[in-house]
């Protein structure tokens, strides 16, 4: 005859199993349901509220079709050497431009990154570069390159100094949180060893920002490249300027599209398109050889 030995908890650990669910389900990310489908139900009732405010003038969208359609032809025979002079200088005039705002824009954003940096600035000079990085960011390009283009006219001038502008905000920002999110056993390893300040930087901190801080800057000489192209239409030069006749390139962007000349436009386009794309190329190896 043989007994068997009972545990006091089988019991109980026998409900708790018997109790435990056979599968799991990620948890709402509002637990309370009249909650959740309220605020469903008024983003569902502020969508359809939007659209239904929306004016759509149907002869309109019908009379554009027909421009549109020329459009898409004129990409299948873009025409480059009815005015490749223009164009040419365009591209050319883009691309100065492109390289000496980021250069300046990277030059100003590598010390007031490290200024927005809450681990690495005291509190004055962090509020400081923080109000700097928001007000570079509060303002869209066109909206700054008019301004720069009534102040100091026609011309890549003004292009120059709003996409430097731009990168301020844009590289800032981005540098200072990474600063922020640092491994700080490195650095605090090398400000153990008495090192000063500017060593500490540049053995603690500026090791780990570096493959980040080359990837942002090409990505922001892409980004300059293209907005050259829309700061060019109202004046600034580049190769937007090459359609309206601003900056001294001749004729625009902007003429080619009120003259309905769209083979020029779709030219200019597609240059716009293999130069960022052979950029695209050309930045990823370059952060493949550093990371």
């Amino acid at each position: 005859m043989s007994i068997e030995a009972t545990s006091p908890n089988s019991g109980v650990s026998g409900k708790q199993s018997a109790a435990l669910p056979e599968s799991w389900s990620r948890p709402p990310f509002i637990k309370n349901h009249l909650l959740r489908w309220g605020l469903l139900l008024g983003v569902v009732l502020y969508l359809y509220l939007s659209i239904g405010s929306l004016e759509v003038n149907w002869t309109r969208i019908y009379e554009g079709l027909d421009r549109g359609a020329k459009f898409v032809f004129g990409f299948m025979n873009p025409n480059f050497a009815g005015r490749w002079n223009d164009i040419s200088e365009g591209i050319i005039e883009s691309l100065v431009m492109t390289v000496t705002s980021t250069v300046i824009g990277i030059a100003i954003s590598i010390p007031i990154g490290f200024g927005a940096a809450s681990n690495l600035a005291p509190l004055p000079i962090y509020l400081f570069c923080r109000g700097i990085i928001a007000l570079s960011r509060s303002f869209q390009e066109i909206i700054v390159a008019i301004l720069f283009v009534a102040i100091f006219g026609f011309g890549p001038l003004a292009g120059v100094l709003t996409l430097s502008f731009a990168t301020i905000g844009f590289l800032s920002k981005l540098l200072a949180e990474d600063i922020e999110s640092i491994d700080k056993s490195q650095a605090e390893a090398v400000k153990a060893t008495g090192s000063p300040w500017w060593q500490w930087i540049n053995y603690g901190v500026q090791p780990q920002i570096m493959p980040r801080l080359i990837g942002l800057s090409l990505y922001r000489l892409d980004i300059n490249f293209r907005e050259s192209a829309v700061v060019g239409l109202v004046g600034a030069g580049g190769i937007g300027a090459t359609l309206i006749g601003a900056g001294g390139i001749g004729a625009t962007l902007n003429t080619a599209f009120d003259r309905y000349e769209y083979d020029t436009a779709a030219a200019i386009l597609i240059l716009i398109i293999g130069i960022v794309m052979l950029s695209e190329y050309i930045s990823g190896y370059i952060r493949a050889g550093v990371q």
